[in-house]
């Protein structure tokens, strides 16, 4: 082989080299989100008042939270409403870049995605019609039915205490279970529940507060793809900055009439 092949053959190979390298850059820099400068994010929009419509437009706490992550973390923004039963596989299936849905950061959860820190702790309630006098904590739920969405903390709460659990696709079909007889209580949270009774002027219901040596106070945060440190990075940053300022502050206020981020 002459010097000039050889030269020109090692030329090439540096080139392939640096290609391989600057492709792997590339892919390193963008994939901590699906489309690059926007982060999707995957929500049900049917669970007020974390997010729901209102004259067909996506409102509520955590549209508003996600909406002022997005833009301090320096992204445009996409909601793809999905329904709960489908929104974690959703996640894997790489449909979106986070969830965010008032998920309870459980253990089990924490070994299979990426969360952020919390962003507000919620509180567990039992839901039941206001002349139900038999319930008054978790324990005298058992072999109840009760209802409470299929995959969810509030599901496996149910199963603790020995509930039958029924499963609801959202929060306005539990209430409509309760008000039916197919179940005598939902296992949700209390913030949800309050607003409900305060924006459907709701007077047959009513709510038990759980004691939180029964069921803790649940974290709820954001949850990506196993591994994204990346991602997680941005969002735990432009969570402290919103929690610094002041604004996590002032959207829980807005939305529950009190703050439920400090645990």
């Amino acid at each position: 082989m002459s010097w000039f092949k050889k030269i020109s053959l090692f030329a090439g190979l540096i080139a392939i080299s640096l290609g391989l390298v600057a492709c792997s850059n590339q892919k390193s820099t963008n994939s901590e989100v699906l489309n690059k400068g926007t982060l999707t994010v995957g929500l049900e929009g049917t669970y007020a008042p974390y997010s729901y419509r209102e004259n067909g437009k996506l409102k509520g706490f955590e549209v508003d939270l996600a909406k002022a992550v997005a833009k301090k973390a320096g992204y445009k923004i996409k909601f793809v409403p999905t329904k709960w039963d489908s929104l974690i596989a959703g996640l894997g299936a790489k449909k979106f870049d986070i969830v965010i849905n008032d998920i309870a950061m459980t253990p089990e959860r924490k070994k299979a995605y990426t969360f952020s820190t919390p962003y507000i702790y919620s509180k567990s309630a039992l839901i039941m019609k206001k002349t139900n006098n038999t319930i008054n904590s978790a324990k005298d739920i058992k072999g109840l039915k009760i209802a409470a969405a299929t995959g969810t903390a509030n599901a496996d709460n149910v199963k603790k205490f020995g509930g039958q659990n029924v499963s609801s696709t959202d929060f306005s079909t539990a209430m409509e279970l309760i008000r039916q007889n197919r179940v005598v209580a939902a296992m949700n949270s209390k913030e949800a529940f309050l607003y409900y009774q305060k924006s459907q002027h709701v007077t047959d219901l009513k709510y038990v507060e759980v004691p939180t040596n029964q069921i803790p106070a649940q974290e709820i945060g954001i949850m990506m793809s196993k591994g994204n440190s990346s991602l997680q990075k941005k969002i735990n940053k432009a969570l402290n900055d919103l929690r610094e300022d002041g604004t996590l502050s002032q959207l829980s206020k807005k939305y529950f009439d009190g703050d439920i981020t400090k645990k």
